[in-house]
């Protein structure tokens, strides 16, 4: 049975069986920050703005009360803006963060500290009503489509769900389970289907037409096709391309391959220990990559040509990934990072805005001038405890 495209989506209101805890206990206290002002860029409005975003998640001791002893910092202050019809990447490492950040968009997670706003309207802890219409807005496609798909129900039961939460009357119900079908080219005939009689690339189609069952404006996509062989990604990719130009959606798409990333993102936001490192327009960030970190993982791309990938130099990184239950003090590259100096270990670096809209959190950025920094501005989605410093130019 021959594989087409798709990433896996699932409609918010049943979620993936596999995922992140939801976080127990006395959170860690954050200052707030003020509401945000909406933001557009360009002529087109902000879709959703995250603002000083913090997931923690208890750590307990004790046989027979449970006490709360320390917390992973799965997110630590991250901020940034969406506007409509716009696609974000997020890449960092394994355990970075990237999965609990969407997770905790759609609310399957609650936030710690922080806002999230969609629409202009505060959905932080928004109840489960007042959620109930943001949910038919904002989808999601999980990683492994096997997992976000009932095996028990067959194809026509799965997008029937959906679409009658719609307000689909059931005498339409079939017909328009056919034309989601056709949408992300597969068959009106295998409706009367189970999950596990296709492949894992038709069932990450299912899962997308399920998603778009309920005419979505936003789809989070955790690595929808890091499951897929290379050929069937493009195809994935392509058609998340084609349906964002037709319906005009907006996309967050987190992956660790970064030369998938690079072809659908608008922006691209890189993280690493639950903070955002760097935030750039998505070419920008592979010819000018500022922070050390984008750096080494830009270096992890493979070239084609077995000379020129021997010949290029690259960013080498030692060390290990420190513990998010204690992370370090400063900037948390600071103990792999080869440019690393003192200030980089006592005092978190501000997220300094440059030309075109490129932001880094670094204390000596790299492949920036003099001039460049004198121009730099402090950004306004620095994290709240960041430092005062502005970067400083070196060789």
């Amino acid at each position: 049975m021959s594989d087409a495209p798709i990433g896996d989506p699932s409609p918010v209101g049943n979620p993936s069986p596999v995922g992140d805890p939801s976080p127990v206990g006395d959170p860690v206290s954050q200052p707030q920050a003020p509401s945000p002002a909406p933001a557009s860029n360009g002529d087109r409005r902000a879709l959703m703005e995250v603002r000083h975003l913090q997931v923690l998640f208890p750590v307990k001791s004790g046989l027979i009360i449970d006490r709360t002893v320390a917390h992973v910092h799965a997110v630590d202050d991250v901020s940034f803006t969406l506007t409509e019809g716009e696609t974000l990447g997020v890449v960092g490492e394994s355990g970075c963060g990237k999965t609990t950040l969407i997770r905790t968009l759609v609310r399957l997670i609650d936030a710690t500290g922080g806002q999230i706003r969609f629409r202009d309207r505060d959905i932080t802890r928004a109840s489960r009503r007042a959620m109930q219409p943001i949910r038919r807005d904002v989808q999601m496609v999980f990683q492994d489509p096997q997992a976000s798909l009932n095996p028990r129900k067959r194809i026509s039961q799965i997008l029937a769900t959906p679409l009658k939460l719609r307000g689909v009357p059931n005498d339409q119900v079939e017909t328009e389970s056919r034309r989601l079908l056709e949408r992300v080219g597969m068959r009106a005939e295998h409706l009367s289907r189970f999950p596990h009689e296709f492949s894992g690339g038709q069932r990450q189609r299912i899962g997308i037409a399920r998603a778009l069952a309920v005419n979505p404006k936003l789809i989070l996509l955790d690595e929808p096709v890091s499951a897929l062989d290379v050929s069937i990604q493009a195809q994935v990719i392509n058609l998340l391309d084609e349906l964002q130009d037709d319906l005009g959606l907006s996309y967050v798409f987190v992956a660790h391959d970064l030369s998938v990333v690079r072809h659908v993102s608008d922006r691209i936001a890189v993280m690493y220990l639950g903070k955002m490192m760097e935030l750039s327009p998505s070419e920008e960030l592979y010819t000018k990559p500022i922070h050390p970190y984008t750096s080494a993982l830009l270096a992890a791309i493979p070239i084609p040509d077995p000379k020129e990938n021997r010949e290029r130099t690259r960013t080498k990184v030692v060390g290990e990934v420190p513990s998010p239950i204690d992370p370090p003090v400063g900037c948390r590259f600071a103990g792999r990072c080869p440019r690393a100096t003192d200030i980089c270990r006592e005092v978190e670096p501000q997220l300094t805005e440059y030309a075109g809209g490129h932001a880094a959190a670094c204390h000596h950025p790299q492949n920036v001038t003099a001039q460049e920094i004198a121009a730099a501005t402090r950004s306004p989605l620095s994290p709240l405890h960041s430092g005062e410093q502005m970067p400083t130019h070196t060789a």
